[in-house]
Protein backbone atom coordinates (compact mmCIF):
# COMPACT_ATOMS: atom_id res chain seq x y z
CA UNK A 1 0.00 0.00 0.00
CA UNK A 2 1.42 3.32 -0.98
CA UNK A 3 2.23 5.51 2.10
CA UNK A 4 3.07 8.33 0.81
CA UNK A 5 0.82 11.82 1.51
CA UNK A 6 -1.75 12.61 -1.20
CA UNK A 7 -0.24 15.86 -2.34
CA UNK A 8 3.53 14.50 -2.77
CA UNK A 9 2.02 11.24 -4.84
CA UNK A 10 -0.07 13.55 -6.92
CA UNK A 11 2.82 15.40 -7.96
CA UNK A 12 5.09 13.03 -8.99
CA UNK A 13 2.31 11.54 -11.26
CA UNK A 14 1.91 15.08 -12.75
CA UNK A 15 5.93 14.84 -13.43
CA UNK A 16 5.34 11.58 -14.61
CA UNK A 17 2.77 12.04 -17.45
CA UNK A 18 4.87 15.87 -18.16
CA UNK A 19 7.93 13.86 -19.22
CA UNK A 20 7.49 10.62 -19.10
CA UNK A 21 6.83 9.62 -22.85
CA UNK A 22 8.83 13.01 -24.27
CA UNK A 23 11.92 11.91 -22.05
CA UNK A 24 11.85 8.15 -23.41
CA UNK A 25 11.18 9.11 -26.93
CA UNK A 26 15.29 11.50 -25.80
CA UNK A 27 16.71 8.88 -24.68
CA UNK A 28 15.81 6.24 -27.57
CA UNK A 29 16.52 9.06 -30.33
CA UNK A 30 19.93 9.97 -28.58
CA UNK A 31 20.64 5.90 -28.70
CA UNK A 32 20.22 5.55 -32.23
CA UNK A 33 21.86 9.29 -33.38
CA UNK A 34 25.12 8.35 -31.08
CA UNK A 35 24.72 5.13 -32.65
CA UNK A 36 24.90 6.19 -36.35
CA UNK A 37 27.56 9.04 -35.61
CA UNK A 38 30.25 6.09 -34.06
CA UNK A 39 29.57 3.41 -36.72
CA UNK A 40 30.34 6.54 -39.55
CA UNK A 41 33.51 7.49 -37.57
CA UNK A 42 32.12 10.99 -37.39
CA UNK A 43 32.40 13.88 -34.42
CA UNK A 44 29.91 15.08 -32.27
CA UNK A 45 29.39 18.37 -33.32
CA UNK A 46 26.13 18.18 -34.72
CA UNK A 47 24.48 15.05 -32.22
CA UNK A 48 22.38 17.74 -30.25
CA UNK A 49 21.14 19.24 -33.27
CA UNK A 50 20.15 15.84 -34.81
CA UNK A 51 18.24 14.45 -31.61
CA UNK A 52 16.62 17.77 -31.47
CA UNK A 53 15.04 17.76 -34.96
CA UNK A 54 14.74 14.08 -34.52
CA UNK A 55 12.51 14.66 -31.57
CA UNK A 56 10.42 17.27 -33.08
CA UNK A 57 10.40 14.74 -36.46
CA UNK A 58 8.53 12.14 -33.78
CA UNK A 59 5.64 14.94 -33.43
CA UNK A 60 5.41 15.19 -37.57
CA UNK A 61 7.72 18.45 -37.89
CA UNK A 62 9.30 19.21 -40.91
CA UNK A 63 13.11 18.57 -41.16
CA UNK A 64 15.18 20.85 -43.81
CA UNK A 65 18.48 19.71 -44.22
CA UNK A 66 20.76 21.29 -47.18
CA UNK A 67 17.27 22.82 -48.77
CA UNK A 68 15.62 19.62 -49.31
CA UNK A 69 12.47 19.36 -46.65
CA UNK A 70 11.56 16.17 -45.27
CA UNK A 71 8.19 16.36 -44.47
CA UNK A 72 7.33 12.55 -44.83
CA UNK A 73 7.74 11.59 -41.05
CA UNK A 74 7.28 7.73 -40.11
CA UNK A 75 4.18 7.25 -37.92
CA UNK A 76 5.04 4.26 -35.99
CA UNK A 77 6.95 6.64 -33.52
CA UNK A 78 3.89 9.23 -33.39
CA UNK A 79 1.75 6.16 -32.99
CA UNK A 80 4.01 5.69 -29.88
CA UNK A 81 3.94 8.96 -28.73
CA UNK A 82 -0.09 9.15 -28.55
CA UNK A 83 0.23 5.72 -27.40
CA UNK A 84 2.46 6.89 -23.70
CA UNK A 85 0.63 9.93 -23.52
CA UNK A 86 -2.65 7.88 -23.47
CA UNK A 87 -0.96 5.43 -21.29
CA UNK A 88 0.43 7.75 -18.76
CA UNK A 89 -2.91 10.27 -18.65
CA UNK A 90 -5.45 7.35 -18.18
CA UNK A 91 -3.04 6.10 -14.97
CA UNK A 92 -3.15 9.43 -13.53
CA UNK A 93 -6.97 10.12 -13.94
CA UNK A 94 -8.07 7.02 -12.36
CA UNK A 95 -5.11 5.01 -10.52
CA UNK A 96 -5.03 1.24 -10.45
CA UNK A 97 -7.58 0.07 -7.27
CA UNK A 98 -8.75 3.62 -7.10
CA UNK A 99 -11.94 5.74 -8.20
CA UNK A 100 -11.41 8.69 -10.80
CA UNK A 101 -9.73 11.84 -9.79
CA UNK A 102 -12.23 14.98 -8.99
CA UNK A 103 -12.57 17.36 -12.01
CA UNK A 104 -10.10 19.76 -10.79
CA UNK A 105 -6.66 17.08 -10.46
CA UNK A 106 -8.17 15.96 -14.53
CA UNK A 107 -7.79 19.21 -15.52
CA UNK A 108 -4.38 19.71 -14.06
CA UNK A 109 -3.43 15.85 -15.51
CA UNK A 110 -4.27 17.42 -18.98
CA UNK A 111 -2.30 20.55 -18.67
CA UNK A 112 0.68 18.70 -17.48
CA UNK A 113 0.04 16.50 -20.68
CA UNK A 114 0.38 19.25 -22.94
CA UNK A 115 2.90 22.05 -20.81
CA UNK A 116 5.45 19.42 -20.19
CA UNK A 117 5.82 18.45 -24.44
CA UNK A 118 5.57 22.21 -25.22
CA UNK A 119 8.59 23.26 -23.08
CA UNK A 120 10.58 20.30 -24.41
CA UNK A 121 9.83 21.55 -27.77
CA UNK A 122 10.47 24.92 -27.04
CA UNK A 123 14.28 23.67 -25.86
CA UNK A 124 14.87 21.65 -28.90
CA UNK A 125 14.08 24.78 -31.32
CA UNK A 126 16.78 26.50 -29.15
CA UNK A 127 19.19 23.89 -29.61
CA UNK A 128 18.34 23.65 -33.60
CA UNK A 129 19.11 27.40 -33.51
CA UNK A 130 21.86 26.66 -32.30
CA UNK A 131 23.65 24.39 -33.95
CA UNK A 132 22.13 25.93 -37.62
CA UNK A 133 25.02 28.59 -36.68
CA UNK A 134 27.70 25.45 -36.84
CA UNK A 135 25.86 23.10 -39.38
CA UNK A 136 24.66 25.60 -41.79
CA UNK A 137 23.07 22.37 -43.77
CA UNK A 138 20.26 22.36 -40.66
CA UNK A 139 17.44 25.01 -40.97
CA UNK A 140 15.34 25.98 -38.10
CA UNK A 141 12.01 24.46 -38.10
CA UNK A 142 9.11 27.34 -38.22
CA UNK A 143 8.59 27.50 -34.73
CA UNK A 144 4.08 28.34 -34.69
CA UNK A 145 4.23 24.63 -36.78
CA UNK A 146 6.62 23.05 -34.75
CA UNK A 147 4.56 24.18 -31.47
CA UNK A 148 0.86 23.03 -32.88
CA UNK A 149 2.42 19.90 -34.03
CA UNK A 150 3.28 18.61 -30.25
CA UNK A 151 0.10 20.16 -29.52
CA UNK A 152 -1.78 18.13 -31.33
CA UNK A 153 -0.28 14.53 -30.72
CA UNK A 154 0.17 15.16 -27.16
CA UNK A 155 -3.50 16.41 -26.79
CA UNK A 156 -4.70 13.25 -29.07
CA UNK A 157 -3.05 11.43 -26.66
CA UNK A 158 -4.71 13.04 -23.52
CA UNK A 159 -7.69 13.03 -24.60
CA UNK A 160 -7.67 9.21 -25.50
CA UNK A 161 -6.12 8.51 -21.97
CA UNK A 162 -8.81 10.89 -19.89
CA UNK A 163 -11.81 9.71 -22.23
CA UNK A 164 -11.48 6.13 -21.66
CA UNK A 165 -11.56 6.84 -17.40
CA UNK A 166 -14.11 9.47 -17.51
CA UNK A 167 -15.69 9.23 -20.67
CA UNK A 168 -18.81 7.31 -18.86
CA UNK A 169 -19.01 9.77 -15.86
CA UNK A 170 -18.56 12.71 -17.85
CA UNK A 171 -21.59 11.40 -20.58
CA UNK A 172 -23.38 10.36 -17.60
CA UNK A 173 -23.66 13.99 -16.79
CA UNK A 174 -24.78 15.31 -19.83
CA UNK A 175 -27.68 15.50 -22.01
CA UNK A 176 -25.39 13.48 -24.99
CA UNK A 177 -27.14 9.82 -25.85
CA UNK A 178 -26.29 6.89 -24.17
CA UNK A 179 -25.14 5.07 -27.16
CA UNK A 180 -22.13 6.88 -27.84
CA UNK A 181 -19.43 4.02 -26.42
CA UNK A 182 -20.28 1.59 -28.17
CA UNK A 183 -20.25 4.09 -31.28
CA UNK A 184 -16.56 4.61 -30.37
CA UNK A 185 -16.07 1.34 -29.94
CA UNK A 186 -17.77 0.04 -33.19
CA UNK A 187 -15.67 3.03 -35.17
CA UNK A 188 -12.28 1.38 -33.53
CA UNK A 189 -13.30 -2.40 -34.67
CA UNK A 190 -13.97 -0.79 -37.94
CA UNK A 191 -10.63 1.06 -38.19
CA UNK A 192 -8.58 -2.36 -36.75
CA UNK A 193 -10.06 -4.62 -39.10
CA UNK A 194 -9.25 -2.04 -42.10
CA UNK A 195 -5.76 -1.73 -40.95
CA UNK A 196 -5.03 -5.42 -40.64
CA UNK A 197 -6.45 -6.31 -43.62
CA UNK A 198 -4.44 -3.92 -45.19
CA UNK A 199 -1.35 -5.08 -43.53
CA UNK A 200 -2.02 -8.73 -44.72
CA UNK A 201 -2.41 -7.09 -48.66
CA UNK A 202 0.73 -5.26 -47.83
CA UNK A 203 2.45 -8.50 -46.95
CA UNK A 204 1.32 -10.25 -49.95
CA UNK A 205 2.13 -7.50 -51.89
CA UNK A 206 5.48 -7.76 -50.99
CA UNK A 207 5.98 -11.15 -51.47
CA UNK A 208 4.91 -11.18 -54.84
CA UNK A 209 7.53 -8.21 -55.74
CA UNK A 210 10.16 -9.77 -53.36
CA UNK A 211 12.45 -9.33 -56.50
CA UNK A 212 12.30 -5.33 -56.70
CA UNK A 213 12.85 -5.49 -52.81
CA UNK A 214 15.73 -7.16 -53.40
CA UNK A 215 16.87 -4.62 -55.67
CA UNK A 216 16.23 -1.96 -53.19
CA UNK A 217 18.55 -3.37 -51.08
CA UNK A 218 21.41 -3.38 -53.56
CA UNK A 219 21.99 0.04 -53.65
CA UNK A 220 24.11 -0.65 -50.41
CA UNK A 221 26.66 -3.00 -49.79
CA UNK A 222 27.57 -2.96 -45.99
CA UNK A 223 25.36 -4.40 -43.82
CA UNK A 224 25.64 -1.72 -41.41
CA UNK A 225 23.39 0.41 -44.31
CA UNK A 226 20.67 -2.43 -45.08
CA UNK A 227 20.04 -2.27 -41.62
CA UNK A 228 19.10 1.08 -42.15
CA UNK A 229 16.60 0.43 -44.70
CA UNK A 230 15.00 -2.25 -42.60
CA UNK A 231 14.43 -0.17 -39.32
CA UNK A 232 13.71 3.11 -41.91
CA UNK A 233 10.97 0.13 -43.39
CA UNK A 234 9.89 -1.11 -40.07
CA UNK A 235 9.09 2.94 -39.34
CA UNK A 236 7.25 3.79 -42.63
CA UNK A 237 4.88 0.44 -42.23
CA UNK A 238 2.14 2.51 -40.82
CA UNK A 239 1.83 5.14 -43.19
CA UNK A 240 2.26 2.38 -45.85
CA UNK A 241 -0.70 0.43 -44.41
CA UNK A 242 -2.65 3.77 -44.78
CA UNK A 243 -1.95 4.24 -48.68
CA UNK A 244 -3.18 0.12 -49.07
CA UNK A 245 -6.38 1.40 -46.85
CA UNK A 246 -6.83 3.96 -49.34
CA UNK A 247 -6.13 2.18 -52.54
CA UNK A 248 -9.00 -0.72 -50.80
CA UNK A 249 -11.68 2.27 -50.40
CA UNK A 250 -11.20 3.38 -53.88
CA UNK A 251 -9.36 6.20 -53.47
CA UNK A 252 -5.59 6.51 -54.71
CA UNK A 253 -1.96 5.98 -52.89
CA UNK A 254 0.84 8.82 -54.79
CA UNK A 255 4.58 9.15 -54.17
CA UNK A 256 5.21 11.71 -56.95
CA UNK A 257 4.22 11.21 -59.84
CA UNK A 258 3.72 7.53 -59.56
CA UNK A 259 -0.12 6.70 -58.68
CA UNK A 260 -1.72 3.74 -57.45
CA UNK A 261 -5.76 3.05 -57.29
CA UNK A 262 -7.50 -0.11 -57.30
CA UNK A 263 -8.42 0.68 -61.13
CA UNK A 264 -5.66 2.37 -62.77
CA UNK A 265 -1.77 2.77 -61.88
CA UNK A 266 0.78 5.10 -63.13
CA UNK A 267 4.37 4.78 -62.68
CA UNK A 268 6.88 6.73 -61.65
CA UNK A 269 10.36 7.10 -59.99
CA UNK A 270 9.77 6.00 -55.76
CA UNK A 271 12.47 6.42 -52.93
CA UNK A 272 14.71 3.45 -52.48
CA UNK A 273 12.57 2.38 -49.27
CA UNK A 274 12.43 -1.47 -49.26
CA UNK A 275 9.03 -1.64 -47.99
CA UNK A 276 7.54 0.47 -51.32
CA UNK A 277 8.01 -2.70 -53.29
CA UNK A 278 4.69 -3.18 -52.19
CA UNK A 279 3.33 -0.72 -54.48
CA UNK A 280 1.62 -2.44 -57.42
CA UNK A 281 3.02 -1.80 -60.79
CA UNK A 282 1.40 -1.50 -64.54
CA UNK A 283 -0.20 -2.86 -65.95
CA UNK A 284 -2.61 -3.50 -63.08
CA UNK A 285 -3.79 -7.45 -62.68
CA UNK A 286 -8.10 -7.66 -61.62
CA UNK A 287 -6.23 -9.16 -58.18
CA UNK A 288 -5.73 -5.42 -57.27
CA UNK A 289 -9.82 -5.02 -57.59
CA UNK A 290 -10.12 -7.43 -54.75
CA UNK A 291 -9.19 -4.91 -52.53
CA UNK A 292 -12.52 -3.96 -52.48
CA UNK A 293 -13.64 -7.04 -50.32
CA UNK A 294 -10.98 -5.40 -47.37
CA UNK A 295 -13.37 -2.05 -47.23
CA UNK A 296 -16.62 -3.91 -47.38
CA UNK A 297 -14.86 -6.82 -44.48
CA UNK A 298 -14.39 -3.47 -42.70
CA UNK A 299 -17.72 -2.02 -42.54
CA UNK A 300 -19.52 -5.45 -41.70
CA UNK A 301 -17.08 -5.30 -38.52
CA UNK A 302 -18.92 -1.65 -37.94
CA UNK A 303 -21.89 -3.22 -38.39
CA UNK A 304 -21.46 -5.72 -36.00
CA UNK A 305 -20.52 -3.95 -33.40
CA UNK A 306 -22.96 -1.40 -33.73
CA UNK A 307 -25.34 -4.57 -33.92
CA UNK A 308 -24.60 -5.99 -30.60
CA UNK A 309 -27.12 -3.91 -28.53
CA UNK A 310 -30.37 -3.30 -31.13
CA UNK A 311 -31.79 -0.26 -30.69
CA UNK A 312 -34.87 2.07 -32.50
CA UNK A 313 -34.50 2.41 -36.09
CA UNK A 314 -33.44 6.38 -35.57
CA UNK A 315 -31.26 5.66 -32.53
CA UNK A 316 -29.60 2.69 -34.41
CA UNK A 317 -28.85 4.98 -37.77
CA UNK A 318 -27.32 7.69 -35.19
CA UNK A 319 -24.93 5.31 -33.90
CA UNK A 320 -23.49 3.79 -37.05
CA UNK A 321 -23.22 7.21 -38.78
CA UNK A 322 -21.77 8.37 -35.75
CA UNK A 323 -19.32 5.57 -35.71
CA UNK A 324 -18.65 5.75 -39.82
CA UNK A 325 -17.70 9.34 -38.83
CA UNK A 326 -15.43 8.77 -36.31
CA UNK A 327 -13.59 6.04 -38.54
CA UNK A 328 -13.32 8.44 -41.81
CA UNK A 329 -11.93 11.21 -39.75
CA UNK A 330 -9.10 9.18 -38.26
CA UNK A 331 -8.06 7.72 -41.50
CA UNK A 332 -8.05 11.08 -43.03
CA UNK A 333 -6.25 12.83 -40.19
CA UNK A 334 -3.39 9.05 -40.65
CA UNK A 335 -3.91 9.94 -43.82
CA UNK A 336 -2.48 14.00 -43.40
CA UNK A 337 0.23 12.90 -41.04
CA UNK A 338 1.65 10.25 -43.00
CA UNK A 339 1.92 12.53 -45.99
CA UNK A 340 3.88 15.36 -46.89
CA UNK A 341 6.97 16.50 -49.12
CA UNK A 342 9.81 14.21 -49.74
CA UNK A 343 12.64 16.37 -51.43
CA UNK A 344 12.95 15.91 -54.92
CA UNK A 345 11.00 12.85 -55.05
CA UNK A 346 7.38 15.79 -54.66
CA UNK A 347 4.31 14.96 -52.81
CA UNK A 348 3.58 11.85 -51.04
CA UNK A 349 0.29 10.63 -49.07
CA UNK A 350 -3.30 10.19 -50.23
CA UNK A 351 -6.16 12.31 -51.85
CA UNK A 352 -7.44 13.65 -48.91
CA UNK A 353 -10.69 14.74 -51.29
CA UNK A 354 -11.76 11.47 -51.54
CA UNK A 355 -10.03 9.11 -48.69
CA UNK A 356 -12.78 10.26 -45.74
CA UNK A 357 -16.00 10.09 -47.62
CA UNK A 358 -14.81 6.58 -49.48
CA UNK A 359 -14.46 5.57 -45.65
CA UNK A 360 -17.59 7.13 -44.03
CA UNK A 361 -19.64 6.03 -47.38
CA UNK A 362 -18.24 1.77 -47.11
CA UNK A 363 -19.13 2.06 -43.07
CA UNK A 364 -22.29 3.70 -43.16
CA UNK A 365 -23.55 1.65 -46.74
CA UNK A 366 -22.50 -2.06 -46.06
CA UNK A 367 -22.57 -1.01 -42.23
CA UNK A 368 -26.27 -0.33 -42.26
CA UNK A 369 -27.29 -3.74 -44.17
CA UNK A 370 -25.07 -5.40 -41.78
CA UNK A 371 -26.96 -3.85 -38.92
CA UNK A 372 -30.41 -4.90 -40.70
CA UNK A 373 -29.33 -8.25 -41.15
CA UNK A 374 -28.10 -8.96 -37.74
CA UNK A 375 -30.85 -7.64 -36.08
CA UNK A 376 -29.41 -4.41 -34.55
CA UNK A 377 -32.73 -2.63 -34.91
CA UNK A 378 -35.18 -3.40 -32.13
CA UNK A 379 -38.91 -3.51 -32.93
CA UNK A 380 -40.94 -0.84 -31.42
CA UNK A 381 -43.60 -2.91 -29.08
CA UNK A 382 -46.63 -3.10 -30.96
CA UNK A 383 -49.08 -1.03 -28.80
CA UNK A 384 -51.74 -3.19 -26.95
CA UNK A 385 -55.22 -2.90 -28.29
CA UNK A 386 -57.75 -1.66 -25.29
CA UNK A 387 -59.65 -5.01 -24.38
CA UNK A 388 -62.77 -4.05 -22.45
CA UNK A 389 -62.88 -4.79 -19.37
CA UNK A 390 -64.91 -7.84 -18.27
CA UNK A 391 -67.95 -7.36 -16.56
CA UNK A 392 -67.61 -8.56 -13.13
CA UNK A 393 -70.00 -11.69 -12.63
CA UNK A 394 -72.33 -10.90 -10.03
CA UNK A 395 -71.78 -12.57 -6.66
CA UNK A 396 -74.28 -15.70 -5.85
CA UNK A 397 -77.24 -14.15 -3.86
CA UNK A 398 -77.68 -16.19 -1.14
CA UNK A 399 -81.35 -17.70 -1.24
CA UNK A 400 -83.61 -15.69 1.35
CA UNK A 401 -85.62 -17.77 3.15
CA UNK A 402 -88.75 -18.17 1.30
CA UNK A 403 -91.59 -16.44 4.63
CA UNK A 404 -92.97 -19.53 5.52
CA UNK A 405 -96.86 -19.14 6.16
CA UNK A 406 -97.89 -19.71 9.74
CA UNK A 407 -100.39 -22.84 9.26
CA UNK A 408 -103.44 -21.74 10.32
CA UNK A 409 -104.48 -23.12 13.61
CA UNK A 410 -107.36 -25.67 13.47
CA UNK A 411 -110.60 -24.65 14.66
CA UNK A 412 -111.74 -25.96 17.30
CA UNK A 413 -114.01 -28.79 16.63
CA UNK A 414 -116.43 -28.84 18.82
CA UNK A 415 -117.74 -32.45 19.84
CA UNK A 416 -120.82 -33.49 18.36
CA UNK A 417 -123.32 -33.75 21.21
CA UNK A 418 -123.97 -37.11 21.94
CA UNK A 419 -127.32 -38.32 22.26
CA UNK A 420 -127.81 -39.89 25.10
CA UNK A 421 -130.24 -42.77 25.44
CA UNK A 422 -133.47 -42.22 26.98
CA UNK A 423 -133.98 -43.54 29.82
CA UNK A 424 -136.65 -46.28 29.22
CA UNK A 425 -139.54 -46.18 31.55
CA UNK A 426 -139.47 -48.83 34.10
CA UNK A 427 -141.96 -52.56 33.66
CA UNK A 428 -144.08 -50.71 36.04
CA UNK A 429 -144.53 -47.41 34.45
CA UNK A 430 -142.32 -45.93 37.22
CA UNK A 431 -139.26 -43.52 35.76
CA UNK A 432 -136.41 -44.38 37.51
CA UNK A 433 -133.74 -41.96 38.60
CA UNK A 434 -130.06 -42.77 36.98
CA UNK A 435 -128.17 -41.50 40.28
CA UNK A 436 -129.85 -43.60 42.66
CA UNK A 437 -128.00 -46.55 41.31
CA UNK A 438 -124.58 -44.94 41.89
CA UNK A 439 -122.36 -45.15 45.03
CA UNK A 440 -120.91 -42.53 47.14
CA UNK A 441 -118.14 -42.35 49.39
CA UNK A 442 -118.12 -41.12 52.51
CA UNK A 443 -116.06 -39.12 54.53
CA UNK A 444 -116.57 -41.75 57.00
CA UNK A 445 -116.34 -45.90 57.25
CA UNK A 446 -117.64 -46.89 54.12
CA UNK A 447 -120.80 -47.81 53.18
CA UNK A 448 -124.06 -48.22 50.73
CA UNK A 449 -127.15 -46.91 51.38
Amino acid sequence: MNQRPVGTRQARELLRVAFGPSLVALVVIAAVVLLQLLIANSDMTGALGAIASMWLGVHLVPVSIGGAELGVMPLLPVLAMVWGTARTTAAATAPAGRAPVSWFVTRWVVASALGGPLLIAAIALAVIHDAASVLTELQTPHALRAFASVLAVHGIGAVIGVGSRVGRRLLAATALPGWLPDAVRAATAGLLALAGLSGVVMAGSMIVHWSTMDELYSITGSVFGQLSLTLLSVLYIPNVMVGTAAVAVGSSAHVGLATFSSFTVFGGDIPALPVLAAAPTPPLGPVWVALLIVAAASAVAVGQQCARRPLPLLPALGKLVVAAALAAVTMAVLGHAGGGRLGNFGDVGVDQATFGPAVFLWFAGIGALTVAMTGGIARRPRAPKPVAAPEPEPEPEEPEPEAVEPEPEPEPVEPEPVDEPASEPAPNGVVEDPEEHFMVDDDGPSGTH
